[in-house]
């Protein structure tokens, strides 16, 4: 079903205008599918991007704020989620040796065994845009960057 049959809107004011709407549609789209996905697993959608962030620093550690600067969700509380997981032993916290105000994180063993459970499941998770081919796929992440690129007002 297309984007018009989904939302009930036949009309829009331009192509943008419908491209936006798509894209935001989409999103949650995809969040719910996502957070459906994690849910068996016991962790948000913020607290599997912070996993997906230590993880991938492993095994150094990393500040608070620098998981904040690069977590998908700028909005989220990078600090409270971190709380949460480091409550579940998905994490661990140390103060930071040279500036006491911040706080190291690393991903914990059990928060890599659980990343790994995830990605076994990850064919189920690639088939969230399974229509599209490589090919194509490739293209929507060129297009996607490209949006980004293009239009990049201080927020």
């Amino acid at each position: 079903m297309g984007l018009q049959e989904d939302i009930k809107q036949s009309k829009f004011r331009n192509e943008w205008l419908k491209g936006i709407v798509n894209l935001i549609y989409t999103y949650g789209w995809m969040k719910n599918h996502l957070n459906a996905h994690l849910r068996p697993f016991e962790i948000t959608m913020q607290q599997f991007n912070v996993l997906r962030i230590l993880n991938g620093q492993y095994p150094d550690p990393i500040s608070t704020s620098e998981i904040r600067n690069r977590m998908l969700d700028k909005m989220s509380d990078a600090s409270r989620i971190v709380e949460r997981l480091n409550k579940k032993g998905l994490v661990l916290r140390t103060p930071n040796l040279s500036d006491r105000r911040l706080v190291d994180v690393v991903i914990s063993e059990k928060g890599k065994k659980l990343i790994h459970a995830i990605d076994l499941c990850s064919k189920e998770m690639d088939n969230f845009i399974g229509a599209l081919n490589e090919d194509e796929t490739q293209q929507l992440n060129l297009l996607l960057d490209k949006i980004r690129d293009e239009y990049n007002p201080e927020i």
